[in-house]
């Protein structure tokens, strides 16, 4: 079962770059995910398309992040042989902090003269057009390839 998903946490550590068998790159990471009842849960993030890897690869441990993609519920048990939830999730955008703040610009940033004053608020359109993931970047690569 997968779920379309978009989730706010931290990087619980700092994201690592791994090579496929067939030496395709990828990226994993753990986030925490603030639950509900004051509880965080752990994320798992594995990303496969060359922009999320290296939106990923760009954060440190602690960054604030937000990714969009398939989740998948699990469940692992510690030590004790008490269960935890855990949520598997397949990366397709990653935003953050720095994102935000660009998209914030771009939205600001006056119409220049000459550019469409027939049209208000082109750049702005043109803007969030450029940010949209390309049709058909969102699906992973190779299911088998994921490591949890």
């Amino acid at each position: 079962m997968s779920i379309d998903a978009l989730i706010a946490g931290k990087l619980h550590a700092r994201p690592e770059a791994r090579t496929s068998k067939v030496g395709k790159p990828f990226a994993t990471a753990k986030m925490r995910a603030a639950a509900g009842d004051g509880e965080s849960l752990f994320v798992n993030v594995i990303a496969f398309d060359q922009a999320t890897v290296a939106a990923l690869l760009a954060l440190d441990a602690g960054d604030s992040l937000a990714v969009s993609g398939s989740l998948t519920p699990k469940v692992w048990t510690d030590r004790e042989g008490a269960s935890h939830p855990a949520l598997d999730v397949v990366a397709h955008a990653v935003l953050t902090a720095y994102h935000v703040n660009r998209k914030r610009s771009a939205m600001q940033r006056p119409q220049q003269e000459g550019e469409g004053s027939a049209r208000p608020g082109r750049q702005r359109d043109e803007a969030w057009r450029a940010m949209a993931p390309a049709p058909g970047s969102h699906e992973p690569q190779d299911d088998e390839l994921i490591p949890f």
